[in-house]
């Protein structure tokens, strides 16, 4: 099936979940499942914390569907709202409190003090920051075409 082909069955299946048909919803989500599951999977680590995000960015794009106006692919819809369901995932993953709250006496102790040696201290924290800084730099000074198909490739997750 060539690319004209599959968006022309988006839309056709898109229309029909559109009209309250949720099977065809089943259909569009065995169709992109796989590469969601990629596409989570590149934010969120933990296995099945990627399968509870992409089924939340499922639920989140069936929701949305009505307001879908085809404006573009429906697949690019997609993949928008599963990174931003990893992305706010991860923003709300970090406000809760740790779920192994160690005091620093018990640490020399803790069978999991490897954990406590991966909290960014402020060195880590200063080199990530500057490091972060000259990799912007060498973005900005891409050639246009180099540095879309760079920001493509290294922070969309997409291929050449």
């Amino acid at each position: 099936m060539d690319n004209e082909q599959a968006k022309d069955t988006d839309k056709l299946l898109v229309a029909r979940v559109q009209k309250g048909d949720k099977r065809a919803f089943d259909l569009l989500v065995m169709k992109y499942q796989y590469k969601v599951h990629a596409i989570v999977s590149r934010y969120v680590k933990d296995f099945d914390e990627v399968n509870d995000v992409v089924q939340e960015a499922f639920i989140k794009a069936y929701r949305a569907l009505a307001k879908f106006r085809g404006e573009s692919a429906f697949y690019t819809w997609l993949y928008r709202i599963a990174v931003n369901t990893a992305k706010n995932y991860l923003v709300a993953r970090n406000r809760r409190p740790p779920a192994n709250d160690v005091d620093a006496e018990e640490a020399a102790f803790y069978e999991g003090s490897e954990k406590l040696r991966d909290i960014d201290s402020p060195e880590n924290l200063l080199y990530r920051d500057e490091l972060e800084a000259v990799v912007d730099l060498a973005i900005k000074n891409l050639p246009e075409d180099l540095r879309t198909a760079a920001t493509l490739r290294e922070f969309e997750g997409l291929s050449y």
